[in-house]
């Protein structure tokens, strides 16, 4: 076979046109100390704050200090699978994780990356945890009901989408029995929910899970774990990385529900960070900075207007109080960040007021307007007759002689708080929140022993779907009191009230039944 020279040369130099380098440029460091979950690694002088920084092992770091020498990296991992002389590598990456509907049902840990076994997640899209809050000319007031489905909380101190309430209260009080209620009383509605566990038992989270699973609301949650056994940085992510899916959902118009549970132990978890990285101790030996830690997490919080899609961000997060101390250092920093607080006391816990709410001290700074017309007709004076039931209630403890006005009062009070009982994992619509509502504000329970107010308040929503259901129907729709409407509930209460059979009367009955040996007849 002949070679001939010029087709030799032709090819060769097709090859040099079309050979183009490729050169891979990697920035690495040296790791010259790590422990207590923080590497400080020399030969990174252009790493950015935040960026993701990539060891040997597998486990990822993220950038919280930068000198001129050398940079501070905290382990989003075990630190133990990280050695000196390790070589670390720039991503040029912010810490991000995946976001979108397919994380629905699933539980994933402070990275994104899921820990339920049920495989991996199918997600495209993924968000920095880290994000500036939304301007001022993008947001709109809050002006629209997020409904919890709790009587004491949507009549009293309503939450409005867009809006961030603090629940606060000592251990044992049931404030994450409240943040699983809302979770569950979104089921028939259009609001994505996300719930972040900060520093909580793995035991704790899985029963969370279960009762979620139960009643159907994993469908639409997303549970973010950061558990007491995890390392303090992914207890530190946890929550912005909640906060980034659920923004995911706002900024496509969509609505979200974030709860951070508990916001205590995400300070904790930063404040060790902080030491660890040898940071300026403040306060309680808080870093100079804690209150930006929640203030810029909380803010990302929105309802945005119109030209932006109107999606919503709502923030429920959650404090532990020590010994119901609300003036504590984080305690007072929430409060100062949020739009109201739900104040859960220990006495009316331990005393079976469930919801344990204090209305002296619980507020909803966003008021009525996140609150139906309906909700406003027949619980506008509430709060306030609740609050100066307590003061009077402390009063007569003394056992001095009240006088009829005030005794009345008293009367009044204990059917309310009776009235606002409520289990938990049953929220109740708005519809029959207002009926249940409606007999107390009105008086219509004056004549309704204590002991009988609960089961009152049930059989007459009872009676009131299956004789009344068209009253219920309109009440629905309309969520506003007309006359008609108010006089149709009059005449159902005045009809109800002669079928129903109270405590006493059923007791009778059971004596009577059991002289003559005939069986007792049921309630109304």
């Amino acid at each position: 076979m002949e070679i001939r020279p010029e087709e030799v040369t032709s090819v060769i130099e097709e090859q040099i046109r079309a050979f183009r380098e490729k050169v891979d440029i990697q920035e690495v460091g040296t790791v010259i100390q790590v422990g207590d979950g923080v590497a400080t690694i020399y030969g990174l002088e252009k790493a950015m704050a935040g960026e993701l920084i990539e060891f040997p092992s597998g486990v990822h770091g993220m950038v919280m200090n930068l000198r001129e020498e050398s940079v501070g990296v905290v382990i989003l991992g075990e630190d133990t699978v990280v050695h000196e002389g390790d070589t670390a590598r720039r991503t040029r990456r912010i810490v991000e994780v995946p976001v979108g509907q397919g994380l629905c049902g699933r539980v994933v840990n402070a990275l994104g990356e899921p820990i339920d076994g049920k495989g991996p997640i199918r997600s495209e899209e993924s968000r920095p945890i880290e994000r500036l809050a939304p301007g001022v000319v993008d947001r709109m007031p809050v002006s629209e009901a997020l409904q919890t489905g709790m009587k004491a909380i949507d009549s009293m101190i309503p939450i409005g989408r867009g809006q961030r309430e603090l629940i606060i209260g000592d251990r044992q009080t049931g404030k994450t029995a409240i943040a699983i209620d809302a979770i569950i009383n979104q089921r028939d509605t259009d609001v994505f929910c996300i719930y972040v566990a900060i520093g909580q038992k793995r035991a704790t989270v899985a029963q969370v899970v279960k009762t979620l699973e139960d009643y159907g609301a994993m469908d639409y949650t997303i549970v973010v774990a950061a558990t007491a056994s995890d390392p303090a940085p992914l207890q530190y992510a946890a929550p912005y990385a909640g906060c980034a899916m659920g923004e995911e959902f706002r900024d496509y118009g969509k609505h979200a529900l974030v709860i951070y549970d508990d916001l205590s132990k995400h300070a904790v978890a930063y404040r060790q960070m902080s030491l660890v990285l040898r940071r300026p101790p403040g306060r309680e030996a808080y870093p100079g900075d804690i209150f930006y830690l929640h203030s810029r997490l909380l803010e990302r919080a929105a309802k945005f207007n119109e030209k932006n899609g109107g999606g919503s961000l709502t923030a429920l997060p959650i404090i532990e109080t020590q010994a119901g101390d609300i003036s504590g250092y984080i305690p007072t920093n929430v409060i100062s960040i949020t739009d109201g607080q739900i104040f859960l006391e220990t006495g009316l816990f331990h005393q079976g007021v469930r919801p344990a709410i204090n209305v002296g001290v619980s507020v909803s700074r966003v008021g009525g307007s996140a609150r139906c017309r309906a909700m406003n007709q027949v619980a506008g004076d509430l709060r306030i007759n609740l609050a100066q039931f307590r003061e009077v209630e402390a009063f007569a403890q003394f056992g001095t002689e009240l006088d009829p006005v005030t005794q009345a009062q008293l009367s009044k009070g204990y059917r309310l708080v009776e009235l606002l009982k409520q289990d938990q994992y049953e929220p109740i619509c708005v519809a029959h929140q207002v009926l249940s509502l409606y007999i107390g504000v009105n008086d219509h329970l004056a004549d309704v022993s204590v002991e009988d107010v609960t089961r009152f308040a049930s059989e007459f929503i009872s009676f009131m779907e299956a004789e009344r259901k068209e009253t219920v129907r309109r009440l629905a729709e309309r969520l506003e009191l007309d006359d008609e409407l108010k006089s149709e509930i009059e005449d159902a209460i005045a009809t109800f009230k002669k079928v129903f059979v109270s405590g006493e009367q059923m007791q009778e009955q059971g004596a009577g039944a059991g002289s003559s040996g005939e069986p007792g007849q049921p309630a109304g």
